[in-house]
């Protein structure tokens, strides 16, 4: 999966993004929570791959599983 997915601080901004693209990976999750299918981001980006998609996806899971919470109190 990581194969697919490039952090380069001169890209973006250092935001990670689909490999040989300037795509970052929050706009592929951004494209999905709003109700886009895989065949239409595949439609409108077609440097994209199905397998991207899913890199995606995976590197996006894989953050929210690391993340650590901290309660504030206020």
């Amino acid at each position: 999966m990581m194969e697919r997915i490039e952090i380069d601080p001169k890209k973006m901004g250092g935001k990670p993004v689909i490999k040989g693209t300037r795509i970052p990976v929050y706009f592929i999750l951004e494209l999905l929570a709003n109700g886009w299918s895989f065949e239409e981001i595949l439609e409108n980006y077609p440097q994209l791959t199905k397998e991207d998609i899913l890199a995606a996806i995976r590197y996006a899971s894989i953050i929210l599983k690391e993340e650590q919470y901290v309660e504030v109190s206020g």
